[in-house]
């Protein structure tokens, strides 16, 4: 697929599930190459691709029962990393150089997050993956992706999730669910849609971040979003 990049630099938001594959928990190496292959093509034709994947094909810090929610988050913060790891050795095999930054200090496995180092990587054509989330329990991961797009000044967050947009009501439920082709901000909350929490959406707002929500069932589709192809649905100031 032909590259025409819309935009400079990117914040990739990858869930835990999309990296299991039909296996619906832990890594689908297959899958996580597949992934891979299409931000290389982003990669080689310009574009700055950093990512923040989360944790959810290994663990979920707020589905963890009767655990304390801190000591749960930082599990989930564990998982985020294998994921990174996963990330940059699959991405490193197709030849791109990476950098995994951990918001919590395992100096041994990758390098601290430092903003400036991590924009630094992305002017030098590096893929830089986040991992730890924000570094603090009860935030998302669609929070630290949110604060690290603001950080690094990224055009826009590319959240990939495993429907084709954003519906007024869950399209597995309801087969009349409405997809929206473009939301406000304002919209996006008030309407109580659960595609990104409250904080990361208040953040994006804030910080006038554009979200675009697209299917990664086709993996292709990351070359499309930052195309700028009419795929997904969009969260902008109206």
């Amino acid at each position: 697929m032909k590259m025409q990049p819309k935009y400079k630099r990117v914040l990739l938001k990858l869930s835990g599930e999309a990296l299991a594959g039909e296996n619906n928990f832990g890594l689908d190496f297959d899958t996580v190459l597949k992934i891979c292959r299409e931000i290389k093509v982003c990669v080689d034709a310009g574009v700055e691709i950093a990512i923040v994947v989360g944790g959810g094909n290994f663990w979920r810090g707020r589905t963890s029962g009767q655990m304390d929610r801190t000591r749960a988050d930082h599990m989930g913060m564990l998982a985020t990393t294998i994921n990174a790891l996963a990330l940059a050795d699959a991405l490193e095999q197709l030849n791109c150089v990476v950098r995994v930054q951990t918001a919590i200090g395992m100096n041994q496995v990758a390098e601290p997050y430092i903003r400036n180092r991590a924009v630094r990587h992305l002017e030098k054509g590096r893929v830089v993956i986040f991992a730890c989330g924000t570094g603090n329990p009860f935030f998302s991961t669609d929070t630290a992706a949110a604060l690290r797009a603001a950080e690094i000044e990224a055009d826009i967050i590319l959240k990939a999730s495993m429907v084709d947009g954003i519906y007024d009501s869950d399209p597995k439920q309801n087969a009349n669910a409405v997809l929206f082709d473009s939301l406000s901000y304002l919209d996006l909350l008030n309407l109580g849609l659960k595609v990104m929490d409250s904080t990361a959406a208040t953040l994006c707002r804030d910080n006038a971040i554009p979200i675009l929500v697209f299917n990664l069932s086709d993996p292709k589709n990351i070359v499309r979003a930052i195309n700028g192809d009419d795929i997904g649905t969009i969260v902008k100031e109206v």
